[in-house]
């Protein structure tokens, strides 16, 4: 089925499941195989578990669909970053990171891959994007809005820019997800993703993908895939694939609390730094207005200290201290006791589905 034509409700609960027929689930189950029967003649279709999977494909099907590429599913969003990282670049490449992005990617090029002598270049996500930052570049990888910070930089441009340079332009659309921002549709030859947050969304898989224009590096991640072993496990990828029928629905309800609790918290005398680009006072609001297509759950915000932060979790009923986003639960992760260079007191924030008005009243009396 075409799904172009419909909307986000339509395309999540549709995406990637076979016609209907009578007799069969409207989602078939997980496949376990290892081995498959071979035909006489030798392999046709899925011969081994490590090279192809049906529960895969379907699933990858659904994916490509809203990213507007071809799909290539990971056991991880780390999984993904470092399986393009290792396809694309060689000995002496120059590589652009996000200074203010998810730390373990460039935690990972630095202990990891020091072995191809790469030129690596950190920028914030804000810039400056002068043009020696794109200057012998082989891939320019962005993350926008950036996590933790919430910073947006402009896909279209950015990846005119490294096009005209000669460099593969990548977006990291975690905070996003396909529903919220569309990178490839807006330039980037390649969009990454942990569907461990909220595609997922359910706080209790890893998982991820990258989705690419073009077929022969398609090709070459698969590849990768295989060879490293690095595979998503079916039940994993069917369990995230039931759970994305419902991530038009859940983006919608994240919004709504997010925009509440920002209102709430503007003003608030304990609470400073906050940043959220679906708020009309955010720096970022009109850029992510004009490449964003909707805006999710995850905000930021700063409070006095550590043990400021410590207070709050402590006497909130509804909030949890978790390292992860866009699950079903309201979380709030203090990000400088992972190494991220920001204030002890910054909060990442990611609003759940509980009701608004139990969650805002609940934030509200564990600052007070």
């Amino acid at each position: 089925m075409n799904l172009g034509d419909f909307g986000d409700g339509t395309r999540v609960v549709h995406g990637g499941h076979p016609e209907p027929e009578a007799g069969t689930p409207l989602l078939p189950g997980p496949v376990f195989a290892a081995p498959y029967h071979l035909g006489e003649s030798g392999p046709s279709g899925d011969f081994y578990g490590r090279a192809g999977n049906p529960t895969w494909r379907a699933l990858e099907s659904a994916i490509g669909e809203l990213d507007g590429g071809r799909c290539v599913l990971l056991p991880s969003g780390m999984a993904a970053i470092s399986t393009l990282l290792r396809s694309v670049l060689r000995t002496g490449d120059k590589l652009v990171l996000p200074s203010d992005g998810y730390y373990a990617s460039r935690q990972f090029v630095a202990d990891e891959m020091g072995e191809l002598d790469l030129d690596v270049r950190e920028i914030p996500t804000p810039g400056p994007w002068t043009d020696d930052v794109f200057d012998g570049a082989r891939l320019v990888l962005l993350e926008t809005p950036s996590n933790p910070g919430g910073d947006v930089c402009d896909i279209a441009e950015l990846a005119e820019r490294a096009h005209a340079a000669g460099a593969l332009l990548a977006v990291d659309n975690t905070t996003a997800t396909p529903l919220g921002q569309r990178p490839l549709e807006l330039g980037a030859d390649i969009v990454i993703a942990s569907d461990t947050k909220a595609l997922a969304g359910h706080s209790d898989i890893l998982l991820g993908h990258v989705s690419v224009r073009d077929d022969e590096l398609a090709d070459r991640l698969v590849r990768a895939r295989s060879l490293s072993g690095a595979i998503p496990g079916p039940f994993e990828t069917w369990l995230a694939h039931r759970s994305m029928g419902t991530l038009d629905l859940r983006l919608s309800r994240q919004a709504e609390n997010a925009a509440a609790l920002v209102e709430a918290l503007s003003g608030h005398p304990a609470v400073s730094g906050l940043r959220w680009p679906g708020w009309s006072q955010d720096p970022a609001h009109e850029l992510a207005s004009k490449q964003m297509r909707r805006f999710g759950g995850v905000f930021r915000f700063e409070l006095a200290d550590a043990e400021a932060v410590q207070a709050f979790i402590a006497k909130s009923r509804l909030v949890v201290a978790a390292t992860s986003f866009g699950g079903l639960h309201s979380t709030a992760d203090r990000r400088a006791q992972w190494g991220d260079q920001v204030p002890e007191g910054f909060l990442r924030f990611s609003a759940g589905c509980e009701d608004p008005q139990d969650l805002v009243q609940d934030v509200l009396q564990a600052l007070s």
